[in-house]
């Protein structure tokens, strides 16, 4: 994939910063016109069947992000770039953008690995996870985190010496805890602070999943330390599993509710990891993954036919159903399917999932 110019860089920014519109929704825009600026223009077209019809995110307020994102020393990464993560490019789907700040060249490092785990987190499992991205590090792997406090806090301070990524929830300018101010300048010396939100944006509780993907996406396996049953830990460990990541976990007591979590995974099939050794010997060569899709090849936007977009939209329900079932169902073609999907999509009338699934 070409690098886009800079128009088209601010025009994806928009795109990602417009309302209803998702990694799932920008690629399928991408896909069909072409390209964002092409986008940005059929936008209004696209989504005439909503009751007011979208528009792209104004350029002077991208422009302000831009901004703001430069003049705290941030780059912006734009799907596409030649600086985009390569694992992350490869995910269902990918992030549309990106902030980086501090050294962007360590998210296209050849070994990564995440640490994670409870945020209320034992003394012991601090020094596990410290430890096991001390020993990363010194076998020349990237540890990634999410700077919360408890295990990512430790495995972030494991590796400084050697390279380590925070990714965020809310902007790249957002320190969350507040108390990690230090850890998190340390990070943006030596290692790398990552976000997929506007600059400037707070971290809301809906952020951390996302914030999960990225963790996930941007890792080659996933070691999780300590995590209770309902713990965001296990949306990442979930996230790596469906991503073709290997998922690890550290055992722990029966009597400590925060090794349920993990014993939970190790009984769903996770990796028993007691040293480092237990992942390096599991990682896998990036050849492994799927190679990302080539340059978007769209064709200029033309009108969906209205009975097949109420037929589609007739069809849908709260449960995920593959597209191809749909182009069954209504016995037209997979790309005319598509078509009214994005435009249902866009009018608030169906979700647009990863794998091709979609659903009201």
């Amino acid at each position: 994939m070409n690098a886009p110019a800079t128009s088209e860089r601010l025009a994806r920014l928009r795109l990602a910063r417009t309302d209803r519109i998702g990694p799932v929704t920008f690629r399928e825009l991408l896909a069909r016109c072409g390209s964002a600026v092409a986008a940005r223009e059929a936008l209004p077209q696209l989504s005439r069947r909503a009751g007011t019809p979208l528009t792209p995110a104004a350029e002077a307020v991208a422009r302000l992000e831009v901004e703001a994102g430069e003049a705290l020393g941030a780059s912006l990464l734009v799907l596409g770039d030649a600086g985009f993560p390569p694992r992350l490019a490869r995910i269902d789907p990918p992030p549309p953008v990106l902030w980086a700040l501090g050294r962007p060249d360590l998210l296209s490092a050849h070994a990564s690995v995440a640490l994670v785990g409870a945020r209320i987190a034992s003394a012991g499992g601090q020094r596990i996870s410290r430890g096991l991205a001390m020993g990363l590090g010194e076998a020349g792997v990237v540890v990634v985190s999410g700077m919360a406090r408890g295990i990512d806090a430790a495995a972030h301070e494991g590796a400084l010496p050697t390279g380590t990524v925070a990714v965020l929830g809310g902007g790249i300018d957002d320190v969350y805890p507040p108390e990690h101010a230090g850890l998190y300048h340390r990070i943006a010396e030596g290692g790398c602070i990552l976000s997929e939100s506007p600059v400037g944006a707070r971290a809301q509780a809906r952020d951390f999943p996302r914030r999960n993907r990225l963790i996930a996406g941007l890792s080659q396996a996933v070691v999780v330390v300590e995590a209770e049953l309902r713990s965001g830990s296990l949306i990442t460990a979930r996230l790596a599993a469906e991503q073709g990541r290997e998922v690890f976990a550290v055992p722990g007591s029966p009597l400590d509710p925060r090794s349920r979590g993990v014993n939970d995974l190790l009984r769903q099939g996770a990796h028993v990891c007691e040293v480092v050794e237990d992942i390096l010997r599991e990682l896998r060569p990036d050849s492994a993954f799927d190679e990302p899709g080539g340059p978007f090849a769209g064709a200029a936007p033309g009108p969906v036919d209205d009975a097949l977009l109420e037929r589609v939209a007739a069809l849908l329900s709260p449960t995920p159903t593959p597209r191809d079932e749909l182009a069954r169902a209504v016995g037209a073609p997979i790309g005319a399917v598509s078509a009214a999907l994005l435009e249902l999509a866009l009018a608030g009338r169906a979700e647009l999932l990863p794998g091709g699934l979609v659903s009201l």
